[in-house]
């Protein structure tokens, strides 16, 4: 059945994370924290549950083995697996320095494919900044000399962060949240993450954090990143909603919508999307469906739905493939 799914998502309480997420995006839970809300998740290590309609109470990966392909859409058959990972990350602490495989190289270590992810900088506190890439391009002895002798931090591109950034973080790309910011994670549906820094911290048993440098080391780009941080295009088509493309890779096609009113949507059979509220509140009505979703919720849209209109002061992230 063709509807749309609003989504409860799976909470991650890393010991970096903060409690905004709880506090004013309404994630209900009993963890003293929350780092990372998987909004739109059918990986192994956390699950969306549908919470309304005739599917409620399935995780939304027993609804699309039911339902078949047809529900993600043509552009999705290239993928043999569920395209997209969708998050909200409070970042309280730094979290490590970090780099993502690309699929060949997760394939054949991790069994499961890399990770080419985006960061849209939802808030954050004056003076945050960010890790991304390096200021210059090293080589490979150097790499693992400063990290050897614990001067990594020196070369590495430190960038202060605004609201309404974005990073574009291809596999292989050296990146570090830093704490203080709120944002939205768009990314392959993969959990491999190699830690090559974490500052001397200690889990939850008193150890260091496990590291995987020789792992990173095979995989990190030593160059300075290229793109830009702003959207890649502004879109005028709506009278009521200010959108911008954030970003448009093989993997995946986001959006901003800033809806002052109403404007209709459509859902084709090229693709499901996602809604994802950042801010506000909005209904959304198909011709037989009204949804009322408020901040920090999530909906699944089924490729092949059609038309649907939204209405509201809102600010959200839409994602397909």
């Amino acid at each position: 059945m063709l509807y749309p799914m609003k989504l409860k998502a799976p909470l991650k309480d890393y010991l970096w994370g903060g409690t905004r997420l709880k506090e004013e995006y309404n994630k209900q839970t009993e963890l003293d924290k929350v780092a990372e809300s998987w909004e739109l998740s059918c990986h192994k290590d956390g699950q969306s549950l549908i919470q309304n309609g005739p599917e409620a109470g399935k995780t939304l990966d027993q609804y699309l083995d039911e339902q078949g392909d047809a529900v993600l859409g043509k552009n999705a058959e290239k993928f043999p697996y569920f395209p997209l990972l969708i998050k909200l990350i409070d970042a309280k602490e730094d979290l490590s320095v970090q780099v993502h495989p690309d699929n060949d190289y997760a394939m054949r270590v991790e069994g499961e494919f890399g990770k080419t992810e985006m960061w849209y900088i939802v808030d954050c506190e004056p003076g945050a900044g960010l890790l991304y890439g390096f200021q210059r391009e090293i080589t490979r002895e150097e790499f693992a000399r400063r990290i050897e002798n614990d001067t990594l931090l020196e070369v590495c591109n430190r960038v202060p962060v605004k609201k309404g950034d974005v990073f574009f973080i291809e596999s292989g790309t050296l990146h570090a949240v830093g704490k203080g910011i709120l944002l939205c994670e768009v990314q392959q549906n993969s959990n491999t993450t190699y830690r090559i820094y974490d500052y001397g911290r200690v889990g939850k048993d008193g150890k260091p954090r496990q590291l995987h440098v020789e792992k990173a080391r095979d995989v990190t780009r030593l160059k300075p990143p290229t793109r830009d941080t702003k959207p890649m295009l502004h879109i005028h088509l709506f009278a009521n909603a200010d959108v911008e493309l954030l970003a448009c890779c093989e993997y995946f096609t986001v959006y901003h919508f800033t809806l002052k009113g109403g404007a209709d949507l459509r859902t084709s059979k090229e693709s499901f999307q996602s809604i994802t509220v950042l801010s506000g509140s909005l209904q959304l009505s198909t011709e037989n469906e009204k949804l009322e979703l408020g901040r920090g919720e999530t909906v699944f849209l089924p490729a092949g739905l059609g038309c649907y209109r939204v209405d509201g002061e809102a600010e959200f992230i839409l994602s397909e493939v």
